[in-house]
């Protein structure tokens, strides 16, 4: 086993750790966004998962742990199309207030573009 420095993913075992964690939270983003659409609908677990995955997604790649695992921003951006059409579609059921609608909408687009982003800037 191999150890380059100090820091918790310094060393052959962290870094494998962390590329099942990453692999992981792209699985379960790309496998919710191929399967039924209604279970990203916004009141369902993986409407909420999904961006939740995206930003941890985009802390590691911040941190300079996850680019070159993410997938490619065109991925990402079709993610997004689908994410926010499902969105549009069935947010008013639950009806938001405007103001959170709207506060909502902007993170949401924030967060894909942030990871597409990311991945664009690590070259993928």
């Amino acid at each position: 086993m191999g150890t380059w420095g100090s820091g918790n993913f310094d060393n052959d075992t962290a870094a494998d750790h962390l590329s099942l964690v990453i692999g992981r939270l792209v699985g379960e983003v790309a496998e919710a966004m191929s399967g039924d659409l209604v279970e990203i609908e916004p009141d369902e677990y993986w409407g909420n998962a999904v961006p939740c995955h995206l930003e941890l997604l985009y802390a590691l790649a911040s941190a300079g742990y996850a680019a070159e695992h993410l997938p490619k921003p065109e991925v990402i951006e079709g993610w997004k199309r689908d994410f926010l059409a499902v969105w549009e579609r069935t947010i008013d059921w639950l009806e938001p207030s405007p103001d959170f609608k709207e506060e909502r909408r902007t993170v949401l687009i924030r967060t894909f573009d942030q990871l597409a982003g990311a991945a664009q800037d690590a070259g993928r």
